[in-house]
Order: structure tokens, then C-alpha cells, then sequence
């Protein structure tokens, strides 16, 4: 014999635990695939959160007020340890999207929702399977996937909590409430107990009349979206606020029975196709979305092949470059660079500076060089923007050895003006260090330094200097 949900018979037939266990409680779609407001009951989720009654206490609110089931869940989530700045910043910024996400945590609480579950289109893990949810998805905010979810309820405990393990039975959550302490649990932890299969017979047999349980109240069947709720929230009241207080959800037939949830109306299959309708807009999004994530599944594909191909096949290497400044030289051509080399000439002074440096210039060879990338070039004297009677740093007389100084050249000729001056500066140096601790004590010797160069025409005056060697006989 059937019984149609709210038909409650004179004798109950005893409740098999195998139809209980047959019950396929998770959704169940393909990758890809909208959530249906079918499949989330949607209109369910409707009346159970947009029902005003406050008859909770919420323990985690200042003062402790009475408040609505809404309020009392939406808190619960929000000071969940595992809850993220992030994800908190934008309850708070957004109540629409709490609700939805408080929507979808409820379902996630009751087992409705599978932790492969997962509502961002970019999710690359192939563990986890993409679904839009067009009716909890009109807010910018991101539902994040059902493993996060689940982490975010197992945290949501009272202070008490976390101390002491909270209770995981009927029987334990209504013992604490007759012995004072209310509300004996968290809310979630609560559905955590009363949808766990575990306590499903006990559940079943103590409140509802076969063959409905706990978890029918958020499976599709013909029972109306309202009265589900009805006993839904009657549920939550009775072991939340206690079974002996006055319960707001009870009707005629609780009331005479008590320990029993109200009637719930049955609908005709007319009745039910009517409920949790998706709208057009909502369709479209679906499969916008749904072609979206097509989308990317191709692309992220493609480059992983792409990937593939490359490490199986890597691109050759360009060939090197040939460069006549590596090719080796021939002793035939070293003799001839030898021969090329470029003489010093003395430096003209007609135009009155004080010794401007050797100018180089390269002379024809008998047997001409080949045409090497290493041909000398000129050396300049000075920089063009360089003043030929002002003194040089140390710095800039390095810089001026190194940009116009021809290695192979010999140094055997006499210095000229800047030379003498960089001897003069690097002897002076070594003469400051020289009586400084580690150095050990100086032979006695005789060091002769170039004197310090005449000063320039345009500097004026003299400074006494005999132009003759000097000697050192102090290194202080």
C-alpha cells in the first residue's frame, strides 16, 4: 500500500532501513550542466528564508536576540572560522548574495549539494565538475565550490564548541536543551545531525508518518514547497528552542500529537509542475554559461596539447651567428696586424695647450692588412666636450687611458702632462697608507714623484714650484 505524503494512516507500517538507503539524496548532472530551480527546490529555499518569525536565539549576536531562521544561518556562515575576509567583506557588502550563498551552504548542510560541485567556469581540476546556478548566481559574488562550502559549515560552531565537542545525536542535542543550555548547538551542526543517514530511521519514525523522512523535505516530490518549509523550520524550533515550549510552526494535528510536524500538503502532478519554473532569462544564462565553460575546457586543451607537442618536439636552436671578430687569426695575418700598427707622433702645441695626449695614426703597410672586424681605428685626444687645459679626476684620466690608449703600443715614451699628474696623485695615495696599521715599518728609501703640473695660462699666478723631482723622506 502507498502512502502519499501528509496521509497519515491509522497503523504505520514499519520503515525499512533499505528504502531509506536506496534514497539518491546528491545531485547528480554532467559537467557543464545549469542547476535547475527543479533541482534545487527552489521555491523550498524561498519560504524557509524569507520566513519573518523570530524564535531563535542567536548566541553569536550581541545581547542574544530573538531572530528570524534567516538571520540566525546568515550569522552562523559569517563566523565561521573558515569563512574568508574576502567572501565576509562581500555578505556584508552585498545581503543579496548572503542569502544566495546561505542558499546553497543549506543545501551543501544537508547533503543536497556534492563536493564535486563547483560554480566558477574557470575551474581547471578534474576532480570537481562545473555547474552553473542560475537562481543563486543574480549577484556579482562568487559561490566558490562545495569542498569550501563544506570546510566553511564544519567550522561554524558556537563558542562553547570548541572546547567541548558539540553533540552529534538527537537524543544528546535534546538532553542539553531539558537541562537549560540553549541553544544547545550551532544551527548547522544541527542539520549536520539531523540529515546524517545514521539518525534517519530515528528521525523518521519520531516525527513523520511513512514513508517521508528528513531529507524528502528537500527532494522533489509532491508534496507543496510551503509545507516543507513548514516543517522544516517546526524541526528547527523544536530542537533549537526545545519541544516543550510553544512551537510558532505547529497547526491542529502537531498540537494533538505531539513530537509529530504538521500536515504537509500533497499536490497533483498539475500542482508540482507549477512550482520552481525557471524563467526564460534565468534558461538563457544557463546555456550562455554553460557555452562558456565549453569554451574554455577547448582552449585549456589546446594548450595542454600545445604543451605536449613542444616537449616531444622542442624547437631547434638558431644557428650561430658568424662573426668576424671570432674567426681565428693566421700567423700570416698576426704579422700583418703587427706591421699595421699605428705610430705615435709628438702632439702639435701650436695650439698652446698644456700637452694634449699622442694622437695616433694609422700607416700604410707594405703588405696590407686583411680586412679583419680587429682593424685599429684612430684614437681620439681628448673628448670633444673636454676642456684640453683643465686637469683631469683620477676617474677621468682612467676613463681617458682606457678610450684612447692603444695596448699594443709602447709606453716607453716620455708621459706627458696628464700621466705625470695621475703618477703624482696614486704616489701621494700610497704614501697617506703607507704608515697605517697593518703596513710594516718602510725600508729607508728614496721614492721620486713627478711634481704637480704648472698651472694652466688662465688660472693666474704661481705657485713657486721649481719643476724639479722631489724626494720623499717622511711616508707621514
Amino acid at each position: 500500500m502507498e502512502y502519499s505524503a501528509g496521509q497519515h494512516a491509522r497503523v504505520s507500517p514499519p520503515i525499512s532501513p533499505q528504502y531509506i538507503g536506496r534514497k539518491t539524496l546528491p545531485i547528480k548532472r554532467s559537467d557543464a550542466e545549469p542547476l535547475t530551480r527543479e533541482d534545487l527546490q527552489y521555491d523550498l529555499l524561498y519560504y524557509i528564508f524569507a520566513d519573518r518569525t523570530t524564535a531563535f536565539v542567536d548566541h553569536l549576536a550581541p545581547g542574544k536576540p530573538l531572530v528570524n531562521f534567516c538571520d540566525l544561518y546568515v550569522n552562523a556562515l559569517y563566523n565561521s572560522s573558515k569563512c574568508s575576509k574576502v567572501l565576509k567583506d562581500k555578505m556584508v557588502e552585498t545581503p543579496a548574495f548572503a542569502i544566495e550563498f546561505a542558499k546553497i551552504s543549506l543545501l551543501t548542510n544537508v547533503g543536497r549539494i556534492n563536493t564535486t560541485m563547483a560554480f566558477f567556469p574557470e575551474m581547471k581540476t578534474a576532480l570537481r565538475t562545473y555547474h552553473p546556478v542560475p537562481s543563486l548566481q543574480k549577484t556579482d559574488g562568487n559561490l566558490q565550490d562545495a569542498p569550501r562550502i563544506k570546510n566553511c559549515l564544519k567550522a561554524s560552531r558556537l563558542p562553547f564548541e570548541f572546547k567541548v565537542p558539540p553533540p552529534s545525536s538527537p537524543a544528546e542535542i535534546l538532553e542539553k536543551v531539558r537541562s537549560g543550555q540553549i541553544p544547545p548547538t550551532s544551527v548547522v551542526n544541527l542539520i549536520f545531525v539531523l540529515s546524517n543517514s545514521n539518525h534517519t530511521l530515528t528521525i523518521a519514525q519520531k516525527h513523520f508518518d511513512p514513508p517521508v523522512d528528513f531529507t524528502d523535505l528537500f527532494l522533489p516530490i509532491n508534496i507543496s514547497s510551503a509545507s516543507r518549509a513548514n516543517v522544516f523550520l517546526w524541526l528547527m524550533f523544536h530542537y533549537l528552542q526545545g519541544p516543550d515550549k510553544p512551537n510558532p510552526w505547529d497547526d491542529d494535528y502537531s498540537r494533538a500529537n505531539p513530537g509529530k510536524v504538521p500536515r504537509m500538503r500533497t499536490l497533483t502532478r498539475e500542482e508540482q509542475q507549477q512550482e520552481n519554473v525557471d524563467p526564460p532569462d534565468e534558461v538563457e544564462w544557463g546555456k550562455r554559461m554553460s557555452a562558456t565553460r565549453s569554451k574554455f575546457l577547448k582552449e585549456l586543451v589546446d594548450e595542454m596539447e600545445m604543451e605536449k607537442r613542444r616537449k616531444k618536439n622542442p624547437a631547434p636552436l638558431p644557428p650561430p651567428t658568424a662573426s668576424t671578430s671570432s674567426l681565428p687569426l693566421s700567423a700570416q695575418d698576426l704579422a700583418a696586424f703587427r706591421r699595421a700598427r699605428p705610430h705615435r707622433n709628438p702632439a702639435s702645441t701650436s695650439d698652446g695647450s698644456r700637452g694634449s695626449s699622442h694622437s695616433h695614426d694609422l700607416q700604410a703597410s707594405t703588405n696590407p692588412m686583411p680586412d679583419l672586424a680587429l682593424r685599429p681605428q684612430p684614437f681620439v685626444t681628448f673628448q670633444p666636450d673636454e676642456d684640453p687645459n683643465q686637469d683631469r679626476s683620477m676617474l677621468q684620466h682612467a676613463w681617458h687611458v682606457v678610450t684612447t690608449t692603444d695596448p699594443l703600443d709602447d709606453s716607453d715614451q716620455e708621459a706627458n702632462e696628464h700621466v705625470r699628474t695621475d703618477y703624482n696623485r696614486r704616489m701621494r695615495v700610497l704614501a697617506r697608507l703607507r704608515g697605517k696599521e697593518p703596513t710594516p715599518e718602510p725600508e729607508q728609501a728614496t721614492i721620486m714623484l713627478y711634481p704637480p703640473p704648472p698651472p694652466p695660462p688662465s688660472g693666474g699666478g704661481e705657485d713657486g714650484s721649481t719643476g724639479r723631482l722631489q724626494q720623499v723622506r717622511s711616508w707621514q
